[in-house]
């Protein structure tokens, strides 16, 4: 089987650590002998956009459309606002390909620094599942009365019910096959239209599922709680922009940015999902090749999950926190002084042998 991998290395760090992922997945490739990859590199991004004017071309997304998967490294850089950067590539391929699921494991690996005192690998092992296509980043909204005195600008969030309904039912799937405990986390008392009507449909949706015990928080008491008792999350369900924030404060508290790994998901197969590490661009450190390709290697596990390999997933985060325990080849974010390359050599070596 020969899967067509598009590949968005983007800005910064970006094309560092992409090149350690593409490697990773060539590996196991040859390794498994069951399937192999063939990679397409598009130079799309933040310094496409400074020569061409857009991130990406007008078809991009025609493109995009006859891969298996999309491997991205990183979208933002000085000199292009965020939101363009954000909207017209990342945001652009999530809403397009209805990319729904967004999945981030929040989970300590041995050997990974953590600022919470006496917590364990046990304590902080969670799986946000943050709805991808719709609420707080639907962009609907309107600027009135640009530059005078009476300038109003509103935001709105959208909040569909199939939209609610098909993540809060797919995260509840996840508990029931993992036999975890689910979260939703919202803020009901506050935003009294939107997430009122998340916390009726998580609430009618949990009737389904008996099986599957539930806990509901308001968003300030689940931060405070991940920080002071991260142990009772297991899988969380939550909103674009809480997940969003909270699966920073997880990345926080399970290792750093440099671990946070990310899968962009559409469940039915209709188009391709995107994998992709969440710690952003780094431009003060681009170029350096010191930053650590393990977040792009841990998503590239989450592709070869998605594609039908789970043995694999499960390998890669082996290796990972090999890595880390042994602490020979670890970049200076976790308290090393490897380079990018060497962490991902000692990756492919660890999975020839």
């Amino acid at each position: 089987m020969k899967y067509r991998i598009a590949v968005i290395a983007g800005d910064g760090i970006g094309p560092e650590v992409i090149a350690e992922g593409v490697k990773t997945l060539e590996a196991v490739a040859e390794k498994d002998g069951r399937f192999s990859f063939e990679f397409e590199h598009f130079p799309w991004g933040c310094e496409y956009y400074l020569k061409e004017g857009r991130m990406m071309p007008e078809n991009g997304i025609e493109i995009l459309k006859g891969f298996d998967a999309i491997l991205l490294g990183a979208v933002g850089y000085p000199g292009v606002p965020d939101h363009i950067s954000l909207w017209d590539l990342l945001l652009t391929i999530r809403k397009e390909f209805d990319q729904y699921i967004n999945v981030r494991p929040v989970k300590l690996l041995k050997g990974a620094p953590t600022p919470l005192k006496d917590a364990t690998c046990d304590d902080i092992d969670m799986i946000f599942i943050r709805e991808n296509s719709e609420g707080e980043y639907a962009g609907s909204g309107s600027w009135l009365y640009k530059g005078q005195p009476n300038e109003v600008v509103i935001q709105n969030g959208v909040f569909s019910r199939k939209g609610c309904e098909r993540v809060i039912r797919y995260a509840f799937e996840l508990a029931r096959k993992e036999k975890k405990t689910l979260t939703s986390i919202s803020k009901g008392n506050a935003l009294n239209y939107s997430m009122v009507f998340w916390d009726q449909v998580f609430s009618e949706i949990s009737k389904e599922y008996p099986d599957v015990t539930t806990y509901s928080y308001l968003v300030d008491a689940a931060s405070m709680f991940m920080v002071k008792d991260p142990k009772r999350f297991e899988v969380v369900v939550t909103s674009n922009l809480f997940g969003d924030i909270l699966t920073d404060l997880g990345a926080a508290i399970a290792g750093g940015m440099g671990l946070a790994a990310g899968a962009n998901l559409n469940p039915e197969r209709k188009f391709p999902s995107m994998f992709e590490p969440i710690h952003g661009s780094a431009p003060d450190i681009a170029g350096k090749k010191i930053a650590s390709p393990l977040a792009t290697i841990w998503s590239c596990a989450q592709m070869l999950e998605f594609l039908g390999y789970p043995e694999w997933e499960k390998r890669l985060i082996d290796i990972i926190e090999e890595i880390l325990v042994e602490g020979e080849y670890l970049t200076p974010d976790l308290g090393g002084e490897a380079t990018t390359e060497k962490v991902g050599d000692e990756v492919i070596k660890k999975i020839r042998n």
